[in-house]
């Protein structure tokens, strides 16, 4: 049973679980719960079920834990960047960040949110498996990491 008002954004959790790789823990919770209302608009729209969860559990993991979900779950070698659970999970790679931050143009903490945003809009009804949706997905999740960071930048 959902315990918080209509409308009201989840609890949003974000754990370390790795060392690694360097990153700005306190920044990457402000703009990700910055991030959380414009995906549950999506929601909205979509009917995912991001709109009924309590709360979200953000993991950031090492690349052996997450090729090890992959596998386990996706039945996929090797790790990736993202993997999202329906009932609220979503597990982010701080290596594959790492390695991909400067390709996109972003430092190891935004290519996070990034991987964050990607799995709240996952929750909230989008996919990637087709080009179109993976092209209007992409769209959305820049959309909302830009006003995230600007909303996060602005209250600083």
């Amino acid at each position: 049973m959902n315990m918080r008002e209509a409308g009201t954004p989840p609890d949003i959790h974000i754990t370390a679980r790795q060392r690694a790789i360097r990153y700005d823990h306190a920044r990457l919770i402000r703009i990700v719960e910055a991030a959380v209302p414009m995906c549950m608009e999506v929601a909205g729209r979509l009917g995912g079920p991001l709109a009924d969860l309590d709360q979200i559990e953000f993991a950031v993991v090492g690349n052996r834990a997450m090729a090890r979900v992959h596998r386990e779950f996706l039945d996929l070698r090797g790790p990736t960047d993202v993997i999202t659970f329906p009932y609220g999970e979503i597990l982010v790679c701080a290596p594959v960040a790492g390695s991909r931050a400067k390709e996109f143009g972003h430092d190891v903490t935004t290519e996070l949110a990034l991987y964050c945003i990607h799995g709240l809009l996952h929750l909230a009804g989008q996919d990637d498996v087709e080009p179109g949706p993976a092209k209007r997905m992409a769209q959305e999740q820049e959309k909302i990491l830009c006003a995230a960071t600007a909303m996060f930048m602005a209250c600083c």
